[in-house]
C-alpha cells in the first residue's frame, strides 16, 4: 500500500513539473522565419518575466503614425548573461530591435537582437541561436 501511494505521489509530481514545460511554445508555432524585420522605435515598457521578456516600442511607420510594438526576447537570465539589464535601457531609450514577425502579420516579433545608438548590438536570445 505505501508503494502504491509513493510512486502515485512521484506521478503526480512528475506531471506537475512537466506542466510548465508542455506550455512552452515553439518559435515556428508563432513567429515566421521568412518575415524578418528591423523596427527602430522609443521604448515604452519593459516587462522583464520569465519564461520570456517584452520589449514595447512605439515605432512609427511609412506614413509617419506611432503604431505599439511588442518584441519577444530571451528570459531574464539569457538578457542578463548577454548583457541587457535595467541599467542598459531605460524607458524612452531609442532602439533598433531585428527579428521575425509573428505569424498573424501583427505588430508582434521575436526580437533576435538589439542595437543601441552607441553602436552596440545586444543579443536577445541565447548566443547560441546566432550560430
Amino acid at each position: 500500500m505505501r508503494t502504491r501511494r509513493a510512486v502515485a505521489g512521484l506521478g503526480i509530481a512528475l506531471l506537475l513539473a512537466a506542466a510548465p514545460a508542455m506550455a512552452h511554445h515553439a518559435f515556428s508555432a508563432e513567429f515566421d522565419i521568412s518575415k524578418p524585420f528591423k523596427v527602430r522605435g522609443m521604448l515604452t515598457k519593459w516587462e522583464m518575466i520569465n519564461p520570456h521578456s517584452w520589449f514595447h516600442l512605439d515605432v512609427k511607420d511609412e506614413s509617419g503614425e506611432v503604431v505599439a510594438w511588442m518584441i519577444e526576447g530571451g528570459s531574464p537570465n539569457q538578457l542578463i548573461k548577454n548583457g541587457v539589464t535595467k541599467n542598459t535601457l531605460a524607458i524612452g531609450t531609442e532602439l533598433v530591435i531585428e527579428g521575425y514577425q509573428a505569424k498573424d502579420g501583427t505588430n508582434k516579433g521575436v526580437g533576435r537582437n538589439l542595437l543601441l545608438a552607441d553602436g552596440r548590438r545586444l543579443f536577445l536570445y541565447s548566443r547560441e541561436t546566432e550560430k
